[in-house]
Parts: structure tokens; sequence; C-alpha cells
């Protein structure tokens, strides 16, 4: 059976970890704030000091933390995940983050002899929790065959997208798009009520319309309740992502009319001090 190290006990780590030990694997947990991995120690996991102490003896070593800074802080320096990991090891970064730091990463990984996947995750805390989650994955062919079981313990489907940065990058376009589609069924509401259409009729309407995509059928009741507390997802998080991909197309060159858009929309949410309620509370960005 693998081992097992976590770093990162928020909404999706908990739910990765709780599921792992589950399964029978052997888990080494770290998180920032000790009191989140206390639950898991009652199920058998091993609360490490740092993420050095977690990565130790590990086979595969998972992050899920918020942003790339928390991302350079735990895989880098003295006591950070790289600098525990033994050779041979697979390094898996599964938080949602910029590509450029995910190959600078795979790169320092590579450097100590451990192997290396971006693999961020679809699906949101009822999927973590379920052991559901459908990972996106980014770097070898090899390097995925060697993490594959721990992966299945926890997800129902595993995509390889491509090389090393494949799958932070598909990740960041795909948030982009489910943000988009709640700024504008965000506007839908609000013209709604604006021209005296009752709410409940409208929720009915486009949950059984052609607008109706997952991520909106998911918060769409959240939306029409003006309900945003403990969050799936958070709205902070969110204004992240969609400030990752449109940092991400400026690069590239490319120019793109509705993201900008919807991270206007995001970002007046945000400044409303709605970041740590449900994404869906960008509901409350449009009058």
């Amino acid at each position: 059976m693998q081992r097992i190290a976590l770093i990162g006990l928020g909404i999706m780590g908990s739910g990765m970890a709780a599921n792992w030990l589950a399964n029978g694997f052997p888990v080494a947990v770290y998180n920032r704030t000790r009191a989140r991995a206390e639950p898991l120690a009652a199920k058998g996991a091993r609360i490490a000091d740092t993420p050095r102490a977690a990565a130790e003896g590990a086979d595969v070593i998972v992050a899920m933390v918020a942003e790339d800074g928390a991302s350079r802080a735990v895989w880098q320096g003295n006591d950070g995940a790289l600098a525990g990991a033994k050779p041979g090891a697979v390094a898996i970064e599964s938080s949602t983050l910029t590509p450029d730091w995910v190959r600078e990463l795979a790169a320092l990984a590579r450097a100590k002899g451990v192997d290396f996947l971006d693999a961020p995750v679809a699906g949101s805390k009822p999927q973590a929790n379920e052991g559901k989650l459908g990972f996106l994955v980014g770097g070898s062919e090899a390097a995925l065959e060697k993490a594959r079981p721990a992966l299945q313990a926890v997800g129902a489907r595993i995509t390889h997208i491509g090389p090393t940065g494949a799958g932070a990058t598909w990740k960041l376009i795909n948030n982009m798009m489910g943000a988009a589609q709640l700024a504008v069924v965000s506007e839908a509401f609000s013209l709604a009520a604006k021209s005296g259409i009752d709410l409940a009729k409208a929720a009915e309407l486009i949950r059984g319309g052609a607008a109706a995509s997952p991520i909106v059928v998911t918060k769409l009741q959240r939306m029409a309740d003006h309900s945003y507390a403990d969050p799936d997802f958070s709205l902070k998080l969110m204004l992240k992502d969609v400030g990752y991909a449109t940092a991400l197309a400026e690069g590239l060159g490319i120019i793109l009319d509705m993201l900008p858009a919807a991270l206007g929309v995001y970002r007046r949410a945000g400044a409303k001090g709605l970041g740590e309620m449900d994404s869906a509370a960008v509901r409350e960005a449009v009058g």
C-alpha cells in the first residue's frame, strides 16, 4: 500500500485524506493550523509539524493549498516537502495554480530525483467527501501510472491531458467558464427581479433550460435564496482563479472579452466582503 503525504487540509484536502484513510492507505498530514488535522488523527493519520516531516518516507506527496504563494511555501525551503521527499517518490500538486509556477516546481522536483504531476481536481466539497473527484493531469505517463493507485482511491475520473502544466492550464480554463456562467446567472436573476418575475419561478426555468450546466444547477438554489454560508468553493478562490486565467491569456497574447467582464463582477463581490462565502455570492455583485 502506498504511503501518502497530504499537505493542506482545507475543504478538499480534508475529504481526500479521510478517503485515503478509509481505503487503508497510511497517511501523514500537515496543515498550517494543526487543529484542522486533529479529526484525521482520530482516524489514523500521522500529524506532521512541517511539510518536510509529512513527506519523509512517503511514496506519493500531494499538496492541496490555495494559491502560488502557499504552494511555494509548502514545497520549498528546509522545512518544505521536497526537502523530505525520497528519490522516486511522486510529488503531486493538486492546487489550482499558475502553469508557470507548476513548471518551475516540476523542475525543482526533478532535481531532487522526484517524479512530478500537476493534477488539480474537478469537483467540489461533495465529490471530495465521497471520493469521487476528477483529476486533470499534466506530466509523464510513467509518473501517472506510479501514482494511479493513490489517485483512484479518492477519484472517480483521471484524465491525462498532456505534459507538465497541461493540468494546471485546463483547470484555469475550466474554472473561468464556470465563473462566467455564475456571473451571467447573477445578471439573469437581477434582470428577472427588476422585471417582476418571481425568483423561485426563474430558478425553476433556469434549472430546466438550456443554460443549466452542472455548476449552474449546483449553485442555483444558493443564489436564489442568497444563502452563501458553509461554502463548497469560496468566492475568494474563484476570484483568484479568474485572475490567474486572465493573466494566462494575457501572457499568451490572447484578447478575451468575456473573462475580464466576469473578473470585474467577482471583484465587486469581493469588495463587499464576501470572499469567505460560497462563490454563489457573486450574485450580490449585481444590483
